[in-house]
Order: C-alpha cells, then structure tokens, then sequence
C-alpha cells in the first residue's frame, strides 16, 4: 500500500459571516477528518489543522491514505438446517441469498458454520477492499458541507446561469490537494484544482501550491493571508497589547477585548494594529458610551489609563492592510469615529434636559408583553414589591419605591433608543445628574447584573430590594402566561433571572438581613409577587416557579458539591439562603462513618410511612414493650432537642453530628423489631416512632438522598 502523504482541502468563497466564522472552519476541518477517519483513511500520528479567514475554509491532514486498507468481514446467511441438504447440498433458500449478496459463484462447502448459542449458522467469510481517496472525499465533502452550522443559507446563481446553489456565501475556489497531486473532486458547482488567492488588495492574481504542505507558508509570503484562524488572533492580540502598554494604557475588560478579538479576527487576513485618537473634549460623555460605540459600530480597542482604569482618547484599530505610511488609514478612522462620538455626546445632553421622573409616564407607551401590560404597569408592580422586599429586608422602602419608579425610564430616552445595550447605565447617569440619591442611583445602575457579588450593606440595600421585586416579578409574569423556558430557549432570561434571585438571598444572607423574624422568604416572595399582577398566576404556576428555582440551585451546586449532598438538600425545600450552608453539612456527615448506614435506615423508614395512611400519631410510651424499641425512644428523646438547639443556631453540621449518636439504636430497632406487629396498636405506636424518627432526621436534608441505590 501506498504510504500516507497529508491531504489539503480549501473552500475559496466571498465574506463569509463574521460570528459564525470560527465555528464554521472548525466544523468544515472536523466533519472531513471524522469522515476519513471513519472510513480508515487516516494513518496513525495524523494531525488536524483547520483554517478559516474571512474568505476561506480549509483544513490539513498530515496522514492520509490513498486507499484505505483491506478489512475481513464475515456475515451471517441462514441457520445451516436451512441452507443445507441432508447431503451437504446448497437448498434453494441459501442459492437465493447468495445470489442477492452477488455470492453466487462462492463454492458452499467454504462456508464457515458457528454457533449462535441456539442455533448452527452458514457465515460467508470476506474481503472488504478499501475505500478509495477519491471516492471517499467526494462523499465527505458533501457530507461536511450539508452539515455545517450555518446561520444563514444563501441561494445563488453559478455562472452557466440556470444551476442554483445553497452555501453560507458564494463559493468561488475549490482546492483538493493530496501530497503534491490534486483529488478530483467537485463541490459546489465547482471542481478541485491548485489554485487559491491570497488578500483581496496586497496579492495579485492566483497563487499555485505545489503541495498540501506548502499551504500555509504560500499564502502568508506569496498572499500576505495568515490562514490561520487561532494564529492571526494570537498575532492581533500580541500588537494590542504591545501598542498598549507602549502608550501607558490597557485594553479594559478581559471579557470584552476577548470577544471583540474573536469577531475582528473574522475581519481581516493580515491584521496590522495602528493608533488613533479623538479629541479629549469627548471624555465628558459617558465611557460606556463612548466604549460601546468604538466597538460595536467601529470595532476598536479603546484604550484605558493603566492606572485609573479610564477610557482615554486613544483606540486601536486592527486594518487588514500592512503599510509603510498608515497615515491615511489612520485618518480615515478617525474621520469616522469622530460623528459617531459626537451622536453620543448630542444624546447624552440632550437626554439630561428632561429629567427621569418626567419619562415615567411615557412608560406607558412602551409594551413589555401584550399579555402583561406596559413597562409603565410593570413599574407598578415592582414598586409594590420592591417597597414590600425593602421594608423585610431593613431598607429604606421609600427609597426603593423611587428606584423603583425610575428604573425604566431610560428606555424612552434617545441613547437607550440608539444603544439598547446602555438601558440602565444610562438611567443611573441620568438619576445622578438629577440629583437623585446615591442608592437610588446605584439601584438603577445596577437592576441588570447578573447575580449580586457582595453582602448587602446599608449602601447596597436599596439595590438589592430592586433586583430581588424585579426577577421575582419577571418569573411570575412569563411563567403565568405560558412562556416557561424549554429545551435550550429562554427568550425571556427566566433561568438567569432565577439564578439572580438566588444570589440576592445568598447575598443578604450573608450581609445578615435574613435573621430569624425576616418576612422575607421564597414562599412570601412570590406571593407578594403573584399578588401584584391583574390576573394573578395560578398556585400551581406559583409552585412551577418555586420548583424552578430550586432546579437552577441544584445545576449551579452539583458542581462545586457532591450531587447526593445537594440532592438531599434541595428536597426539602428549605430557605434559600440556608441551602449552601446545609449542602457544606450534609457533606460533612457523609464522611461520617454512621453515614451509609443511617442514610440506608432513613430510606427504609420512608418507604414504610409512604405504605402508611393518615397521620401516624404520637408515640404512647405504655405501648413500648421491646428493649430496642425503648431504647430507640429514648435516643430520639434525647438527641432531638439537641439537634433542633443547633439547627436553630444554623450550625447544620452540629445538627448532623449529633443526629448520628442514633446508629445504634437504629440498628438495633430494626434488627430485633418487627415494625408490622400484628397488633394494630403496637404497629401504629411503632410507625408513630419510625415517622417522629424521620422528621428528626430529615430536619437538614433528606438523608435517604444518601443511600446507596
């Protein structure tokens, strides 16, 4: 057999869609090494490299066959008492299947016989021959291309003007190259050669490849293209951080600059990073204006004061053309820049002439659901529990019935109008500038976050009020008019808005708002909530949501903790704010050695009272004859206020341990017992103790969680 010799395959096309690019290169250089791969083209120590550039999709293999090896195969034909006379002789029956299977010249007495454990089969013994390169790519390449994540499918015409084709973009260059001999195949209306191009204005006319392997190193000399999807990132970012920290400045948040490099990758083929500037009067305007319109509209980095962390009047502009003399594309930039800025900076002033309080009313006009009202009624139900969650958690409710209020009335100013991205940000500007108070302020700004970070403090209070009405109110409302999320879609972020609401009860936890005698609790929460809406949701909506929401606790616990600790503890629904304290004890009592044992006990008890029906009472000390049963009595005696004085102290560990003493007497019950007395007295004082057992045990968590399956 023929040795391998790596393998070059390249889809030359128009601007392919920037978001999608890497996903798409990546996909095309997977489907066709997963397709050779299945069909044993690939030799050992094969190594995959895709490529994707705005114009281009492409992959090299390193070690591809010409022909894949030869492979035996046998194949069951029919029972021998079938297929076989009495005398040896083919029957009938097994002279037509040979014939289907094009075995008819095959001599029978070569037919293997084995047994199948009932029955002795003819099995037909053979040589698969090896799929071909040729062949093979051909089918795979089609295969690739009719799987690839494309967002959008185009339909165009190819140049004999009646053949349509279906791609992400017009496809103009097919290369299928293996070793230095090119692989005849066809895609797209288009057949597989050598040629390829290099950038649209620094390379002149079709570059050839002598090889697969001279792929990369033509193309970035002769075609000043890096093929390269992770390599023109890495070269992009090298220079931003170079010109950045040349210039005494830093490119901001690791999260943003990441996903900005991801989409100007897509951009350009042979990135070169120069400097530009704006006039510093622009300062004056918000940064996260001025920020998001240099990289949303324009694609530049925007660079920050190394020190304070400021937007300064520099950016950086990744250009697809590397010159001796920029200065023309420099200026160009920031010819354009310069409106874009000055829109915002109109914006902002013009915005701050009408004060938020003023906006309110035209809250009205804005729809937030056709089923669900305005956003002007939705402030109102969010100002009624907002004032209610601030009055339980020791805030000033006035204060968060007026962030509250103001909360929305950004969306009907003109910067929210042309950045939707800024709603909030721009509220809490604007409520500053209207001299609106400091926690009102931080309470608006910060309504769209994620999750709360920090214990809430008499600071943050007012803020903290606002986040927990708002996505309590957000559950209800969309989950009650039938829009729960399914599958993979959430339109409506309610699975963030559950995980917000969670971290605020953390949060206040652990700012100590949550004592004892709070009001607030997940229960009240979404009865305050559902009371505020016209038609209320039902209760057992009520119920859906609450289950939500301690489905999203356990996703975001079980990994950090043991999924049977966490299991145990959701499944007695307990405060929220109290569920990582139980999860951090229930894991501690598991590498108890009492553990498996009670948690095995504590499983078997439940099952007994599932069999049980009605109450089973309490526990008649007279009725207690058996020693281990006494003694069962008196360890629950015993162990149960000191269980519930350290529960009541939330040291659930302590609770825990001291709940393990009972192994013992647990054992002991029910290896001497018999629960099921025939006396139904007997057995209902029994079951009476077996429940009050239950209730002690499962106080934390549900302990039978624990138990092996």
């Amino acid at each position: 057999m023929s040795a391998a010799q790596p393998l070059l395959l390249e889809l030359f096309t128009e601007e392919l869609p920037p978001k999608a690019l890497n996903r798409l290169g990546q996909a095309f250089a997977d489907g066709i090494a997963a397709g050779l791969q299945s069909r044993g083209l690939l030799a050992g120590g094969n190594a995959v490299t895709a490529y994707a550039t705005p114009r281009r999709l492409a992959v090299h293999l390193s070690a591809v066959l010409p022909q894949a090896a030869d492979t035996e195969y046998s194949e069951k034909l029919m029972p021998v008492s079938v297929g076989l006379t009495a005398d040896g002789q083919a029957t009938p029956a097994l002279l037509k299947k040979l014939a289907a299977k094009g075995l008819q010249s095959v001599d029978v007495a070569s037919l293997a016989r084995e047994s199948d454990g009932k029955n002795e089969q003819l099995v037909y013994r053979g040589i698969a021959k090896g799929a071909a390169l040729q062949a093979a790519l051909q089918t795979v390449l089609e295969e690739t291309l009719g799987k690839l994540p494309i967002p959008k499918v185009m339909s165009y015409q190819l140049a004999d003007g009646t053949t349509t084709v279906r791609f992400v973009r017009p496809a103009h260059g097919l290369v299928a190259l293996h070793g230095d001999r090119v692989v005849d195949v066809t895609a797209l209306g288009l057949r597989a050669g050598r040629s390829t191009y290099g950038h649209r204005f620094q390379s002149e006319g079709p570059i050839e490849l002598a090889s697969a392997d001279a792929y990369e190193d033509r193309l970035r000399e002769q075609g000043r293209v890096i093929a390269s999807f992770a390599k023109r990132r890495d070269a992009i970012e090298r220079q931003l951080r170079d010109q950045a920290a040349r210039l005494g400045a830093s490119l901001g948040d690791e999260a943003d600059v990441a996903a900005l490099l991801d989409e100007v990758c897509a951009l350009v083929e042979y990135p070169t990073v120069y400097v530009g500037e704006f006039e510093s009067e622009f300062l004056a305007v918000p940064q996260e204006c001025l920020i998001l319109t240099m990289r949303l509209n324009q694609k530049y980095f925007p660079l920050f004061d190394a020190a304070t962390g400021k937007l300064t009047h520099r950016f950086l502009i990744v250009s697809n053309m590397e010159l001796a003399d920029p200065s023309n594309i420099i200026e160009g930039n920031q010819r354009v820049v310069r409106p874009r800025l000055a829109d915002a900076r109109f914006f902002f002033e013009t915005d701050k002439k009408v004060p938020l309080a003023e906006r309110v009313e035209q809250l009205g006009t804005v729809v937030y659901h056709n089923k669900l009202g305005s956003q002007l009624e939705r402030s109102q139900r969010v100002r009624a529990l907002a004032r209610w969650v601030a009055q339980a958690i020791g805030a000033d409710p006035g204060r968060a019935d007026r962030a509250a209020l103001l909360a929305k009335a950004d969306l009907v100013t003109g910067m929210v109008g042309e950045f939707p991205e800024l709603q909030g940000i721009m509220g809490a500007y604007y409520a500053e500038a209207d001299g609106e108070a400091p926690d009102v302020v931080e309470a608006i700004r910060q309504q769209y976050r994620i999750r709360l970070e920090a214990p809430v403090t008499d600071a943050s209070a007012t803020a903290a009020a606002l986040f927990l009405a708002e996505r309590a109110e957000t559950l209800l409302g969309i989950w009650s008019i039938g829009l729960a999320p399914t599958g993979d879609k959430d339109p409506y972020g309610l699975r963030r808005a559950a995980l917000g609401l969670i971290s605020a009860f953390e949060q206040l936890e652990a700012g100590g708002r949550l004592a004892g005698d709070s009001a607030l609790t997940l229960d009240a929460l979404l009865a305050q909530a559902a009371a505020g809406f016209a038609t209320p949701p039902t209760p057992k909506q009520i119920d859906e949501v609450r289950a939500f929401i301690f489905e999203r606790y356990r996703n975001q616990l079980a990994g950090q903790f043991d999924r049977a600790a966490v299991d145990a503890v959701i499944a007695v629904a307990p405060p929220l704010a109290q569920v990582p304290a139980r999860v951090r004890a229930v894991v501690a009592f598991s590498a108890l050695p009492e553990a498996a044992a009670l948690a095995a006990a504590n499983k078997r008890i439940g099952n007994i009272l599932k069999k049980v029906e009605g109450d089973p009472g309490q526990v008649n000390e007279a009725l207690l004859a058996e020693p281990a049963e006494k003694a069962l009595a008196e360890s629950v005696r015993t162990l149960r206020p000191q269980a519930e004085g350290k529960f009541a102290q939330g040291d659930f560990a302590g609770a825990l341990s001291v709940l393990s003493q009972a192994r013992g007497p647990v054992d002991a019950f029910f290896a001497d017992v018999m629960v099921m007395a025939e006396d139904p007295a007997i057995r209902a004082n029994r079951l009476a103790l077996l429940a009050e057992l239950h209730r002690v045990m499962n106080h934390v968590a549900d302990l039978s969680r624990l138990a092996a399956a």
